[in-house]
């Protein structure tokens, strides 16, 4: 099983924020997840990055 770390968009109409999440790569972007390591939100400025460093790394 080959995953990724990917972008999954959420949030409202013209308002979008993202789920960094762990993905199977067969998956689609929307789809089924293994687990949230993070969250994006372009809207504020500066961008707001939030990271669970720990569960990323292992």
């Amino acid at each position: 099983m080959a995953v990724t770390i990917r972008l999954t968009r959420m949030g409202a109409k013209k308002k979008p924020f993202y789920r960094l999440v762990v993905a199977d790569s067969r998956f689609p972007r929307d789809g089924r997840f293994i687990e949230v390591v993070g969250t994006y939100d372009p809207n504020p400025n500066p961008p707001a990055i939030n990271l669970n460093r720990e569960r990323i790394d292992s």
